[in-house]
């Protein structure tokens, strides 16, 4: 191996090695939900987006009628937005009984506005229906499930620890080969490369974290910060929406939300595929960020392997922390520790999904439900 080699080899263990560090520190601070948490102290809106989601959302609507139940402060906003599978048909026969005693509500989403991706208008709307008086708003995906005692505890973590966004991460559920590969990376990135408490507080775009799956917003901060329409044109707009908050002098973060909720979010590669690839172009800032990011990756997980396989010992060092940091975040938040072995190939895949969204934003091909998404 050449001098040059033999130093990136050294470099992309150093950053593993670094990197691996910074996990375990990270998920000692990392906020958790109290196991029983107090009954919610002030009225709370659980608000859920719905578009063409009759194949996916039965197993989420199924679980709200034992969160509903939890605490009487808590009421429920479903939107359909524009549906064209029976999705609305779904949600009064799942949600029929807490329909007719307004413990639900059902609405019908306009269309979105010039300039509004669909996502933050769908999102816009459930807000400006919560009901007066409304302390918290938390935003819920279809294909979360959550326990009984997920809202109550969300909007402690939420106001226990002063914040004005939090962001509990569900545990993330995986079936396909292609899946057990990529998803693990979602909670592995945040854990291994941004510093949660700094994060928390810091105003810089590039210390933010954010979780639509799942997420409570102080009423106050949403509307201090211009809401979604403040985040109207951009496709994460869960990020963003953290980054508008701390902008405003708010402080937000994700936490576990291993204990509270669980999410498939794809079913098999091709869903995984085209779900990575409507985000992942905006998800580094600029081409020139997602070419950065993607070089350090490449040079601190699958150059120390590649190293490895003819020899290096330095390289075995890094393979060897890399997998060390996938197994504790799997560990701490419900995935499979034995998919940890394949953290180089899971970055090799993210480095294609990503080359292969900014291709395509550049292209203007990239959809999402029939709506383009940039």
């Amino acid at each position: 191996m050449s001098r040059a080699g033999r130093a990136l080899v050294r470099a992309g263990t150093a950053l593993a090695v670094a990197g691996t560090a910074h996990t375990a520190l990270n998920l000692r601070l990392l906020r958790t939900p109290r196991v029983d948490p107090p009954p919610l102290g002030e009225r709370t809106s659980l608000l859920l987006p719905l578009r063409d989601e009759a194949h996916r959302a039965g197993p989420c609507l199924d679980a709200l009628p034992a969160v509903l139940a939890a605490d009487p402060l808590l009421e429920l906003v479903v939107l359909d937005d524009a549906s064209t599978d029976g999705t609305a048909a779904l949600v009064r026969e799942r949600l029929a009984t807490e329909l007719a005693t307004g413990r639900a509500r059902l609405l019908a989403g306009e269309p979105p506005p010039p300039g509004w991706l669909g996502k933050p208008w769908a999102c816009a709307q459930l807000v400006a229906a919560a009901a007066p008086g409304t302390g918290v708003h938390v935003l819920l995906d279809a294909d979360v499930v959550l326990a009984p005692h997920a809202v109550r505890a969300t909007v402690d973590l939420l106001r226990r620890h002063g914040l004005d966004l939090v962001s509990p991460y569900p545990r993330q559920l995986v079936g396909s080969p292609g899946e057990r590969l990529v998803q693990p990376l979602l909670q592995w990135s945040w854990a291994t490369t941004l510093p949660l408490r700094l994060a928390e507080r810091s105003p810089r775009p590039s210390l933010a974290a954010a979780n639509g799956q799942l997420l409570a917003v102080d009423a106050a901060a949403y509307a201090r910060c211009g809401g979604h329409a403040a985040v109207r044109g951009e496709v994460l707009e869960d990020i963003a929406l953290v980054r508008a908050v701390k902008a405003a002098g708010g402080r937000g973060t994700v936490a576990d939300g291993t204990a509270l909720a669980t999410c498939r979010m794809y079913a098999g590669w091709t869903e995984l595929r085209d779900g990575w690839a409507k985000s992942l172009w905006a998800a580094f800032g600029s081409p020139a960020g997602a070419a950065g990011a993607t070089a350090l990756l490449l040079t601190a997980y699958v150059v120390p392997p590649a190293a490895a396989l003819r020899g290096s010992r330095t390289g075995a060092v890094g393979t060897v922390a890399a997998v060390l940091g996938r197994v504790l975040v799997a560990r701490r938040t419900g995935g499979r520790p034995a998919d940890a072995v394949a953290h180089p190939a899971s970055v090799l895949a993210l480095a294609w999904l990503t080359a292969r969204s900014v291709r395509r934003h550049r292209r203007g091909t990239l959809s999402w439900k029939g709506r383009g998404v940039g």
